[in-house]
């Protein structure tokens, strides 16, 4: 008697750079955990030393990484690497975060994985987080959001090829911009289902959770999109990620080395009028960790979670998002890293800094027609 061979269900989480996606893909690794299910995490960035695979490994989760391409043009290394995620232990959900600056990923991770990978994989509904700061702009039509048309094109793009989307940071919002933006959404995309979610406190992460387990008609929905744009929108974003050591003789409050850090960036970016995708930084040392991040250029510099650690050493990963020349943002973290150690008495030994813009993206496959 032959039984069906066990799917790993496949759910993946999108959404524009400082949406959140990782803050609630860990809540949601924690719900599947709370079933009994055994979850694993693929992170994805167009470099290394990634805050987020820092930040969910430090939560326990067992995390992979597709590095230096997005999930679409290195589609075999994230099979692979959900493969190697199954080596110890096989996971029965595996949850996937997609870089935040790009789209097309119905035609370029779903459909691949339904019509070519359908043995293995049970692919869930595709989700997408709408970032409220730059949502509301853009949506509103109130000079693209802060960035430019190009660059804002990704956004709507991102919001169009959703099987539903989610409102999150509701925590953060008054009861009349959650509405504002629910009804911008309606009229964006009218069939498209709406969550509200607040990833940080957890508010609507049940109805998340339902959401992704639903079956049926689900990633259909392949983009008529122009690649010249999309490529000119994404290379308008300086790229950086960059690591180091932080010593002293004495004990240092961590969380104000990283708050430190973002809020020096933020004075800096705004002085020179540069838009701000997103600025995040993490500090990890004997499993104490804290993260301070930057979402907006109208929006403060936050420590989202806090580590509550007086430490001599801590290790460092700094990753900005911003549209700035590359090299400009390399010298701008730099300074800054240095400036706020000074000030706090730590020497900072920077390691390895990864700073560019995005190249055009080439998709391993692109359906240009959803599975039948």
């Amino acid at each position: 008697m032959s039984t069906e061979p066990h799917k790993i269900r496949f759910v993946m989480l999108g959404g524009f750079l400082g949406a959140g996606k990782t803050t609630a893909i860990g809540r949601l690794a924690k719900q599947y955990q709370d079933q009994g299910l055994k979850v694993g995490v693929v992170t994805n960035d167009q470099a290394a030393d990634l805050v987020d695979t820092n930040l969910l490994r430090s939560q326990g989760l067992n995390v992979g990484e597709v590095a230096g391409a997005c999930f679409c043009c290195n589609f075999n290394e994230l099979t692979s690497t959900v493969e190697t995620l199954a080596v110890d232990e096989r996971p029965d959900v595996v949850i996937a975060e997609p870089v935040g600056s790009c789209t097309d990923l119905v035609a370029t991770v779903v459909q691949p994985l339904m019509q070519l990978f359908d043995a293995q994989f049970d692919v869930a509904p595709y989700g997408v987080i709408l970032k409220p700061s730059h949502g509301l702009r853009i949506l509103r039509k109130q000079a693209h959001g802060g960035f430019s048309p190009k660059a804002a094109y990704i956004f709507e793009k991102q919001l169009e090829e959703a099987d539903f989307l989610m409102i999150n940071r509701i925590d953060e919002l008054s009861v009349q911009q959650v509405e504002e933006l629910a009804t911008l959404l309606s009229e964006f995309a009218p069939e498209t289902p709406i969550l509200r979610i607040s990833a940080k406190t957890g508010e609507g992460m049940d109805a998340l959770n339902e959401m992704f387990n639903q079956r049926g008609s689900f990633g259909q929905k392949i983009l008529e999109l122009d690649y010249d744009v999309y490529a000119e929108g994404e290379a308008e974003l300086g790229w950086l990620n960059s690591s180091l050591d932080a010593t002293s003789d004495e004990p240092f409050v961590l969380d104000d080395l990283l708050l430190g850090i973002v809020e020096g960036l933020r004075e800096r970016l705004a002085a020179a009028q540069a838009e701000t995708a997103h600025l995040k930084t993490i500090g990890l040392w004997e499993g104490a960790y804290g993260v301070a991040n930057l979402v907006s250029s109208d929006t403060p510099a936050v420590l989202s979670l806090a580590s509550n650690c007086r430490t001599k050493m801590a290790h460092v990963v700094v990753n900005a998002r911003v549209a700035v020349d590359p090299e400009s943002l390399r010298t701008q973290v730099e300074e800054v890293v240095q400036e706020v150690a000074s000030q706090l008495g730590i020497s900072a030994a920077m390691h390895q800094t990864q700073s560019f813009r995005p190249g055009r993206p080439v998709p391993t496959h692109r359906f240009s027609k959803p599975n039948a």
